[in-house]
């Protein structure tokens, strides 16, 4: 859908210059995070969950829709997989040693900061790795995602 699209650019956009307003692009305050020197972001990151925690939980129980798409508010819970924890780790790695995370690269690529550039293409090539193993031929996979998915699995969402 084309107005999916257009909202998720604006939210980008806007996303992008909350992270570099609050700060959130600067390594120093990064590296100060994750050193445990400086409590701001991790409050930052506490007040967001908490506020999602209930808004999602209150949007569900009041049967909302979403304003676009008009489907539901839902999700679905799934059990942690060995590809999530390796997946977490390289995120962790790649995070501390390049003091940034997928959200501050594409505001400080915004801002014109040369080095977040080799950054971004890291995070693309990620990205392209990660599409590429799940469209590999299921004979080279063990075993297809919905025999070891433990409850119902959902059909893929088309945003065209």
């Amino acid at each position: 859908m084309t107005r999916v699209r257009i909202a998720s650019v604006l939210l980008g956009a806007g996303f992008g210059f909350l992270l570099s307003w609050g700060q959130f692009i600067d390594p120093d305050r990064i590296r100060d995070m994750l050193l445990l020197r400086d409590p701001y972001m991790w409050e930052m990151f506490a007040t967001a969950v908490a506020v999602a925690f209930v808004a999602l939980r209150l949007l569900k129980r009041a049967r909302v829709r979403s304003l676009l798409t008009g489907e539901p508010v839902a999700w679905s819970t799934a059990q942690p997989e060995r590809r999530h924890v390796v997946g977490a780790a390289i995120f962790g790695v790649g995070w501390a040693v390049s003091d940034v995370c997928p959200g501050p690269v594409a505001a400080q690529v915004g801002q014109g900061i040369a080095w977040s550039v080799p950054l971004l293409a890291g995070v693309g090539l990620g990205i392209l790795l990660s599409l590429r193993r799940e469209e590999a031929p299921a004979k080279t996979q063990p075993a297809s995602r919905a025999a070891r998915a433990p409850g119902p699995v959902m059909p893929a969402s088309n945003p065209d």
